[in-house]
Order: structure tokens, then C-alpha cells, then sequence
């Protein structure tokens, strides 16, 4: 079988486009769901906030161009970028979705804890992690793509223990709702959801006479740590019905 290219194929009969990557990185931070966005130094949407991103180089692959621009773009170290576990979103081909040419996309998006500050680099006058809603309207389509990597990180939680690692070694119940809250955009009943929490076998585990006041009238709060699961069985689902 010929790994070559057929006698007489025109590879230029069809209208060239530019292949480009944008990542939605997240993280919490006081309490609410933070966003790395970057501040575009030229056009288009020169002085708009957009996710960090760029054109794919011919000889990449779009994972290789995605931690190359994150890195060129926000000032994050190679260590930092090279640690971060990117997830593949999907595919933004719409025809008019850029204004210099046809310009297909290929989305990446992590939620991560306890990344540094970040600064602008590339064509990107600044970079910051900005609350989620706290700014004007993306450049491009971003606002759709980020309004989809919330949904995956949303249900990311839902099958996997990632939200341990934003609670400190030895967190409060409390403290773990507030995170599925912050990343869920929702309230959760405290009963119930504690009620799925100890059902959820290797989801935590108790620390040995260890508690914590947490400015209520009641006796102080158990704390617990990371089990070792990594999976949840059965999955800790949304409430049907609540924003995510």
C-alpha cells in the first residue's frame, strides 16, 4: 500500500484555511470560578479579552501548538504548561467565525489548582485570571466556546475526585460543597449532598479527631482528606433542572 500522494493530485484545488487552537483554563480562587483570558494586542478585537490561543504551525500537532501558544501568550513557565492535563473540547469550523480568513479551531480546556500569575506575551498585551462573567463581551466565538468547556468541567466533577485538589490537605465538607458549588454556578443541599459524599467509596476519608470551627453556633466540623479513588461510583451528579 502507497503512502504517497496520487499521480496528478492537485493538492491546491481546494480554497486553502488556517488551523488555529484556543484553550478555556480554569481555576478557583476566592471562592468563585476564575478564567485565564488574555487581552489582544492587535486585530481583529485589538483591546478585547479572548482565550489564549493561535495559528497551528505546519510541522505541529494541534496539542504541541496548544501548550506552545498558552506558554508564548500567558508567561507561563514550560514546567507549568507541560503539567497541565488538556482536555480536547471540540471542533469551531463555522465558515465566518473569523474575519481574516476561513480559520477552523480546535479547542482545548482544563480546570487546574494553584497555577501562578500569569503575563501577556506573544501578541497578547496582557494576560489574568478574570472571574467568569466579570468582563466584556470575548473576541470571535469564545464566548461560546468557554460557555462549552464550563459545561465539560461541570460534568467533570460529576465522575471524578478533581475537586478534592482545590480544598486544602484537610477541608471541611463544607469546603468541598463550596467548590462543586463555585465550578456548578448552583446551592446544594447540605444534607443530601453529604449524605453522597460518605456514600461514595475512596471519595474522602476521615482525619482522626480532627475538627474545625467554622463561624456557625454549632460544634466544630469534621475534616477529612483526599481518598484514593480516582473515579467516582456512583457519580456525584448536578441537580436536574440547575444552571451549570
Amino acid at each position: 500500500m502507497s503512502a504517497q500522494a496520487p499521480e496528478g493530485y492537485d493538492k491546491y484545488a481546494f480554497e486553502p484555511f488556517a488551523v488555529t487552537v484556543d484553550l478555556a483554563v480554569f481555576t478557583v480562587r476566592d471562592g468563585r470560578l476564575h478564567v485565564l483570558l488574555v487581552e489582544r494586542g492587535q486585530d481583529p478585537y485589538a483591546g478585547a479579552w479572548a482565550l489564549p490561543g493561535g495559528f497551528v504551525l505546519p510541522r505541529e500537532s494541534a496539542g504541541q501548538a496548544a501548550r506552545r501558544e498558552l506558554a508564548e501568550e500567558t508567561g507561563l513557565s514550560d514546567e507549568v504548561v507541560a503539567s497541565l492535563h488538556l482536555e480536547q473540547l471540540r471542533t469551531y469550523s463555522d465558515p465566518d467565525r473569523d474575519p481574516r480568513m476561513r480559520v477552523v479551531s480546535v479547542a482545548y480546556t482544563a480546570l487546574v489548582p494553584d497555577l501562578p500569575e500569569p503575563r501577556g506575551g506573544g501578541d497578547a498585551a496582557q494576560a489574568r485570571w478574570l472571574p467568569v462573567g466579570s468582563y466584556d463581551r470575548l473576541a470571535f466565538d469564545h464566548e461560546r466556546i468557554l460557555a462549552d468547556a464550563r459545561e465539560r468541567i461541570g460534568a467533570k466533577l460529576e465522575y471524578t475526585c478533581l475537586a478534592t485538589s482545590f480544598c486544602p490537605p484537610e477541608f471541611t465538607l463544607g469546603e468541598l460543597r463550596q467548590v462543586y458549588e463555585t465550578v456548578w454556578g448552583t446551592t446544594l443541599d447540605r444534607p443530601n449532598f453529604r449524605r453522597k459524599v460518605l456514600a461514595t467509596p475512596g471519595f474522602v476519608e476521615p482525619v482522626a479527631g480532627a475538627a474545625r470551627l467554622t463561624g456557625g453556633r454549632g460544634k466544630p466540623a469534621a475534616l477529612y482528606r483526599a481518598g484514593g479513588a480516582t473515579a467516582l461510583h456512583p457519580p456525584l451528579l448536578r441537580p436536574e433542572g440547575k444552571p451549570s
